[in-house]
């Protein structure tokens, strides 16, 4: 395991008589993708704010490459990369003038600074569009250089809050590219996002907030796992024995099922097909629809979370 870049221990805040933290651990390490999910409200939003020096914990710590966070030490910002979910750019400046004022504030002047810039235009795909007002770009232009604003000093953790929010499918895989590149050079990345989609494609590893507590952190195979595989399937007729010698399904359990319309539940999905189409054979049943639901990160959310909305 690589070293840990951010490693938090029994982060609490409090606002009054409002918990929005209560005790979350986690560690994240070098080069590492991870997903940080939960519903509105969770504590996804505090627990950032914290580790990226904005606002102090009732309790507990926060520690960045063995460094603790706190809101005076400006040497340690210099370590973070913030993506946030408002767009954090000044529409009447140029790309190129937004990426330089973003450098500057970490120090970065000269040749430094103008060499670092070019690279994040073209990793960011905006180099042909450097000398554009950004007032002028699309959401995903401004999406792509958000981040890129974000990373123009090179930091060693980066938080990315929600970073493809409304953006088109070309853009999104951009980032998705750039994001991926990062963490192959050693960058710790932290990722939120309500398309459970993207964390499932993105991320090795994911955390879930609810109720500002931790209820889950695994990787994400052992996460799927906590799910069984679906396979809804429509018969020709249904019969006693067919619905005795289903039973008998070993690792799958028959739902409640509607006449010739029936549900298993499986752990293993292509030995229970297997066997359901052998069954099937051997009595003569004919099959006449079938549909499989892998086990998905969404379901995994939805398990450990509920169902009910979040304002």
């Amino acid at each position: 395991m690589s070293a840990a870049i951010l490693n938090v221990l029994n982060l609490e805040k409090r606002y009054g008589p409002t918990t929005a933290l209560a005790g979350v651990s986690f560690q994240a390490q070098a080069g590492e993708l991870f997903g940080l999910l939960g519903p509105n409200g969770a504590g996804k939003t505090t627990l950032l704010s914290i580790v990226s020096c904005l606002i102090e914990p009732t309790a507990g710590e926060a520690w960045i490459l063995g460094k603790k966070v706190s809101t005076s030490d400006r040497e340690l910002r210099r370590l973070i990369g913030i993506v946030p979910q408002e767009l954090a750019l000044y529409n009447e400046l140029n790309a190129r003038e937004n990426l330089n004022f973003f450098g500057s504030l970490y120090g970065i002047s000269g040749e430094r600074l103008r060499s670092r810039v070019d690279d994040v235009l073209a990793a960011v795909g905006l180099t042909d569009r450097a000398n554009d007002r950004v007032g002028q770009f699309s959401g995903g232009m401004k999406r792509r250089l958000n981040l890129g604003a974000a990373i123009v000093h090179q930091p060693k953790l980066l938080l990315l809050d929600e970073p493809t929010t409304g953006v088109d499918p070309q853009s999104r895989n951009h980032i998705f590219e750039e994001v991926r590149r990062l963490a192959g050079q050693g960058v710790c990345v932290v990722y939120t996002s309500h398309y459970l989609e993207e964390v499932q494609a993105l991320c090795s590893r994911v955390g879930i907030i609810d109720h500002g507590r931790l209820i889950a952190c695994d990787s994400l195979p052992a996460l799927l796992q906590k799910m069984a595989g679906l396979i809804r399937f429509r018969v020709s007729n249904d019969t006693p024995q067919l619905q005795k010698r289903l039973l008998e399904i070993r690792d799958a359990r028959l739902n409640g099922s509607e006449g010739p319309a029936m549900e298993l539940e499986c752990r293993d999905m292509k030995k229970a097909l297997m066997q359901l189409i052998a069954l099937l054979n051997e009595l003569n049943v004919e099959l006449i629809s079938l549909e499989t639901t892998e086990p998905n990160l969404e379901r995994v959310f939805l398990h450990l979370t509920g169902n009910a909305l979040r304002d």
